[in-house]
């Protein structure tokens, strides 16, 4: 089981989420789109066993601090197979159009569609689900759906930037909808909702 803590960061207030695998200590951050002296404090009174960063996407908002944060403690950067190439392309991520300082790296560990991988003792699968751009996915554990720019509470995320497409935001969220069960999910910006309710309510998937 892993015990989650979220830490909203930059002007568009991010969820960067830190998880703690509960039977080993060991951690992960999700899209650390800028530094948290907060979650750092937090790392370091764990023990700073922090083993991974994941990226759902690659937009400035979820990227800007994963190499520095990943380097200060040794952790690997984790992210799917295409969007790795969002790291190192300062238009794809939109730093070079908000004139912000930047420095192009690339995942240590690139996922394939469907892959698992264990933090501690608890499984993560890593889902592509493209459409708010063509590199975005999302992290499965315990019942928890880490989403990005995918969801949120009653919408989804916008397809007007590069590489967004409305045909892959419906198959995406199709995709989820017919997971098995239930998730609570943890969008990319605002405040938790799950899937039961996303089924019901979301004004695109309850169309599909």
């Amino acid at each position: 089981m892993i015990k989650i803590q979220i830490y909203p960061v930059t002007m568009l207030q991010t969820n960067c989420c830190y998880l703690v695998d509960e039977a080993t200590g060991k951690a992960a951050v999700s899209d650390p789109g800028e530094r948290s002296v907060a979650l750092e404090a937090q790392i370091e009174k764990d023990g700073g066993k922090l083993e991974y960063v994941l990226l759902t996407h690659g937009h400035y908002d979820h990227i800007c601090y994963a190499k520095q944060l990943a380097d200060k403690y040794g952790a690997k950067v984790v992210t799917g197979k295409n969007n790795d190439r969002f790291l190192s392309d300062v238009y794809l991520n939109g730093t070079k159009r908000h004139g912000l300082p930047f420095v192009p790296f690339s995942a240590d560990i690139v996922l394939e569609d469907g892959e698992k991988f264990l933090l501690g003792e608890t499984e993560i699968t890593y889902l592509y689900t493209p459409g708010h751009t063509s590199g975005c996915g999302i992290f499965l554990f315990d019942e928890i759906m880490i989403a990005g720019d995918l969801i949120f509470r009653d919408s989804y995320g916008r397809t007007d930037l590069p590489s967004g497409d409305d045909y892959e935001m419906a198959r995406s969220l199709k995709r989820v909808k017919e997971l098995d069960g239930d998730y609570t999910i943890i969008p990319g910006h605002g405040p938790l909702t799950s899937l039961s309710h996303e089924r019901r309510f979301n004004p695109l998937m309850g169309r599909l």
